[in-house]
């Protein structure tokens, strides 16, 4: 069956204000490599970039020469963010039917396009409700503004309380070498159980940010099974996270070419059983009971 989304996904975070500050010239190649590259789901939220990076990401798409059906485009609603282009108190979830139908329509008109590919609900709340979810959700797909809905670090007793009322099709997650709970907390074992895609953001994890024991260890790990794979090390922490049965997609956040090609060349490398055991106890620091 044809992957409705490129295995691996560019998140778009740091694309704009909260990162790079790509201009739209800029964001215009970067779209072109990922597409170079066998990556066309581009992941949002609307709070990026303080709500300015999908209308960014907007501009530039509506100046290429790229074809809308040719991309998928992810966007998360619910977080009200605490900055400057909102006057709210305080960080807060909002997941009522009508803000959560506002918040689709405003995303459509920043990014320029008649509809998502995928909505999540960004963060869980402890206020929202399935009922009221469904109700935004059935309108949304009725309208054909949206052709999947999911979750984003929802846990799974959160996924069941949204599914009772709506399909969940999709549950974007932290996972890498360096937090990888969801093997142990039911997250990938309800992924695989309910047949949900898991799209895992942040898939490098701390092991090139954080100087640590912990990302000593797996420095030292992966440099031994560079020569043996051909492989970066990088490619290597994503080969890792592929290898899982859940099949998860990956969500790379960065804007250097280089580890983008290295993300596609990733998706060749298929590590032996007991090197991803090796890796493992690197993170972990013992081996496995």
């Amino acid at each position: 069956m044809p992957l409705k989304y490129s295995k691996i996904i560019a998140g778009t975070m740091a694309w704009g204000c909260w990162g790079k500050q790509l201009n739209t010239e800029e964001m215009i190649h970067l779209i072109h490599y990922c597409l170079e590259n066998d990556i066309t789901t581009f992941d949002h939220a609307d709070i990026y970039g303080d709500y300015t990076t999908e209308a960014e990401f907007g501009n530039a798409l509506a100046k290429s020469d790229i074809n809308r059906s040719e991309i998928q485009i992810i966007t998360k609603c619910g977080i009200q963010y605490l900055g400057s282009s909102r006057a709210n108190k305080i960080k807060h979830y909002n997941y009522f039917k009508d803000y959560i139908i506002w918040s689709v329509e405003e995303s459509l008109k920043n990014l320029k396009t008649d509809y998502l590919d995928v909505l999540l609900l960004h963060r869980p709340s402890p206020l929202m409700h399935p009922y009221e979810v469904m109700e935004a959700i059935t309108k949304l797909a009725q309208e054909g503004k949206i052709k999947d809905f999911g979750v984003s670090n929802f846990t799974p007793s959160q996924g069941d309380l949204i599914s009772s009322e709506v399909p969940i099709t999709i549950n974007q997650i932290e996972f890498s070498v360096t937090n990888h709970s969801a093997m142990y907390d039911g997250v990938l074992d309800q992924i695989i159980i309910k047949n949900i895609v898991p799209m895992a953001w942040s898939p490098l994890g701390n092991v090139f940010k954080q100087a640590t024991e912990q990302t000593n260890r797996i420095h030292i790990q992966l440099e031994d099974l560079k020569t043996k794979y051909n492989a970066t090390k990088d490619e290597l922490l994503l080969a890792w996270i592929l290898k899982h049965p859940a099949q998860i997609h990956p969500v790379i956040g960065t804007t250097n070419n280089t580890r983008i090609t290295n993300a596609n060349k990733a998706l060749t490398i298929d590590l032996e059983l007991e090197d991803w055991f090796l890796v493992l106890k690197a993170s972990q620091g013992h081996k496995v009971p």
